[in-house]
């Protein structure tokens, strides 16, 4: 073990207690994520990616409201950053799906759009309606359809 690291360690810890303490992280952060992000997906509407009434915040008093867009973004930035974590190599977890419930909590320009595309990748769409279909939801709906493109339009 590299001498840095010894002298920062509690009196009496070995590498052994180092590799079973990030263990012992790795697999918690693992499960703490899947539960939240489990818990989060089953309970979106079907079609939050197709509805634009779906995403509509409730009316709130604006301190509240503000104190609200805040927590939501702290707690968002926080997920991105460990679902980064959890994609590693050797990490446990489903870190895309970590910085997809992440990415759903902040707020920034274009962020419906970076949402569709990440869901509608194959794996994470799979993960996700999984997760729904475990809880009882339906399937997550990811195309709308088409309003009057008949051939007579044209």
């Amino acid at each position: 073990m590299p001498e840095w690291l010894a002298t920062r360690l509690p009196d009496g810890w070995t590498a052994w207690h180092l590799v079973a303490l990030s263990i012992g992280l790795g697999v918690g952060m693992a499960a703490i994520s899947l539960v939240i992000v489990g818990f989060v997906l089953a309970r979106l509407p079907a079609d939050y990616f197709v509805n634009p009434d779906a995403r509509r915040p409730i009316d709130r008093h604006p301190v509240l409201k503000a104190m609200f867009v805040l927590v939501r973004n702290v707690a968002g930035w926080a997920l991105i950053a460990l679902g980064v974590v959890l994609s590693l190599p050797g990490v446990p977890g489903q870190g895309a799906l970590t910085i997809l419930m992440g990415v759903m909590l902040i707020d920034f320009p274009g962020k419906h759009r970076f949402e569709r595309w990440l869901v509608s990748r194959t794996a994470v769409l799979f993960a996700v309606n999984k997760l729904r279909a475990r809880a009882g939801k339906p399937p997550l709906v990811m195309e709308t359809q088409p309003k009057g493109d008949d051939e007579s339009t044209l």
